[in-house]
């Protein structure tokens, strides 16, 4: 995975110029040029709210481990979609394992690229609850174990340690 990504970086200047730029991510990080999951939705202004989340949730960690992962990532949107006040709810420590349910559900293991999934698939998430794939006029939705369904706005982007999709929506394990 990301050992060959690193070896070209070494060669290429203009790279650790790029890098050195962003040495406060990196050494947040604590993995100098590497492109997690974490740093990929660090970088991509519409993912801010789920990166909170995910801060919250003590899952930076897990996130930047070595994968690889797939994550189905809410925007900002999706989000303040939500019921009023559901966020900031989940947000408080004393809620952090409902919050922790709810984005592992947005996470399975192994890398499940778009061309991967077929209509009526069942994926089982790393919280254990399933999530369903429905393909309607090539486009990808997702529904979660309440039937609510989220679509796939941008798929397959390439973390060194898995891929995110972006979907529009919150999906609910229970």
């Amino acid at each position: 995975g990301g050992g060959i990504f690193w070896a070209m970086s070494m060669n290429d200047e203009e790279t650790n110029k790029e890098t050195t730029s962003q040495s406060q991510q990196t050494e947040q990080a604590e993995q100098k040029k590497s492109n997690t999951i974490v740093v990929l939705a660090s970088d991509t202004p519409a993912l801010s709210t789920l990166v909170t989340a995910v801060k919250a949730a003590s899952l930076v960690d897990t996130l930047q481990g070595t994968g690889p992962y797939t994550v189905f990532a809410p925007t900002n949107a999706a989000f303040e979609a939500l019921p009023a006040g559901t966020l900031d709810t989940l947000l408080k420590p004393e809620n952090v394992d409902t919050l922790k349910s709810i984005l592992t559900y947005h996470v399975v293991s192994g890398k499940v690229l778009a061309q991967d999934l077929k209509d009526g698939q069942e994926i089982t998430t790393v919280q254990g609850a399933k999530i369903k794939v429905s393909i309607v006029d090539n486009k990808v939705y997702l529904v979660d174990a309440k039937g609510n369904k989220v679509m796939v706005e941008k798929a397959d982007v390439n973390a060194d340690n898995g891929v995110v999709h972006v979907i529009g929506g919150v999906l609910l394990p229970s």
